[in-house]
This record gives C-alpha cells, structure tokens and sequence, in this order.
C-alpha cells in the first residue's frame, strides 16, 4: 500500500479511535490525571500544529499503556510522556542533541522511565512510513527498533525527501537482524496502524500544539526542543519533589 492510501488508512483509524462508543468510567489514561490533560503546552523551540477540533473527543480516552516505547526502569519516580513525529526537525534536534544525556542521566540510573510515543503530526512528508517501519520493527525486537530510531533520526532528511521513501527505508531495515518476510508482512497487513492511529488520537487528547511535547507526569507538558539544561533542572526538580513526597509518606504518623 503506498504512503498516500496508509495516510487515508490511519485518519479513518483515528476517526473510529476517537468516535467510538463510550467506555467504562474511569478507564483511559489512567496514568494521567484529568487536570494534566487540561494544561496547556509550554515555550519551547517548535513546530506548531494546527489543531484539529476533531481529535477533542467525547469518546474513550486513549490508554498510554497501548501506545509507544518504554525505556527505562518502570519504578522510577519520574514518568515522562515525549510526543514526536519522526518528520520533525526540532524533535530530531532534541534526539540528536539532548536525549543521549537525558538517558545516561535520567533513565540508565533509574531515575525517568521514559515513554516515546511516535505519532502524526499531518503535516511532514513520508513521515507514515517511517513511523510505520519503526512500529513493525519493534514487533520482532527492541534492539532492532533502537538502531531503526537512530538511523532515522540521523538520516532524517534523506528518507524525508526522497520520492521513494519506502524504499530507503525498507533498504535500512533489510541490514537489521530481523526477519524481513515478517516485516513485510506486518506493512502490508497494516498490522500496527491501530497503534499508530492511537498515538496520533492521544497527541489529539493531550492537546499537543507543537512538535516535540513532553509530559512530565503530574506537571504542565513542555514544548519544544528546550536546552539540555533545562531539561536537567525540570527531571531533577521533579525527582526530588517525588523522593520527598515518597519519603514523607513512609514516615509513621503522629499518635
């Protein structure tokens, strides 16, 4: 299927995601509080969106739990949510430049459990196809999806620009250790774009203006690819509030 037939595809799968009957009470993004969802995006260096008013559903919220790829320890006190689109030059710049010390950091101490959920924005070229190829990837194996997602993002305006991105980007997963049949089988089965329409949905129901937006768990989301330092000073304040809060409720109340 080309990439302007799966663009059909997965708006009508966000269609039926975000229109669908309502669900039980209380279920959705349980990891998310109502007031969260609410807030709205803060400064940074990004690409803004324009919203569309349909991605605001009555329907049943999307489960974060269904969506994008974990890293980190899932104890950890600090849950980050990042939203990008594989197309975006600032969230490239965020993946190039800052989130190799974010995972050394943050995440490879134990400190962030940390969330990437690809989604589409609508408004970059090819971008389905990688995203797609990303999702089919991780299918077989996480080792797999991570050399994918650095490739990607390094190369981004190669696949970006090319007339023929499924092809590039099919050439870069052939040198993975993957089986290709199943790859290719899940591309042209759609086997992933329930979960690719559920992210997009999720962006929708977050509110998400702007390419890249990270949800702090319990905070405002911040836009945009902010300076590593200030992502430093957020993660850190963030984990000592929890470890404080985490510390006084162990401690036994007063008679």
């Amino acid at each position: 299927m080309n990439a302007g037939l799966r663009t059909v595809v997965v708006l009508a799968l966000v269609g039926v995601v975000a229109c669908a009957s309502d669900d039980v009470e209380g279920e959705g993004t349980e990891d998310l509080t109502r007031s969260l969802l609410t807030q709205p995006a803060g400064d940074g260096v990004s690409t803004p969106l324009a919203v569309d008013p349909n991605m605001f559903s009555d329907g049943p919220r999307i489960s974060v739990a269904e969506v994008g790829f974990n890293r980190g320890d899932t104890t950890a006190l600090v849950k980050v949510v990042e939203m990008s689109d594989y197309g975006c030059g600032y969230c490239r710049k965020f993946h190039e430049e800052s989130f190799g010390a974010i995972r050394e950091e943050f995440i490879a101490t134990g400190m962030v459990e940390w969330k990437f959920v690809p989604y589409i924005a609508g408004m970059f070229e090819n971008s389905l196809v990688a995203t797609e190829a990303v999702e089919c990837t991780y299918a077989q194996s996480p080792d797999a999806f991570e050399s994918l997602n650095g490739r990607l993002w390094a190369d981004q305006q190669i696949w970006k620009g090319s007339s023929d991105a499924e092809s590039v980007v099919h050439g870069w997963v052939s040198e993975l250790d993957i089986d290709m049949a199943a790859f290719n089988d899940c591309v042209e089965g759609n086997n992933r774009m329930p979960r690719i329409a559920s992210a997009t949905t999720l962006a929708g129901q977050l509110g998400v203006r702007g390419t890249p937006t990270f949800v702090v768990i319990g905070w405002p989301p911040l836009q945009g690819a902010l300076p590593l330092d200030m992502f430093r000073e957020v993660l850190s304040a963030a984990h000592a509030q929890l470890e404080e809060l985490e510390r006084r409720e162990g401690e036994p109340s007063s008679p």
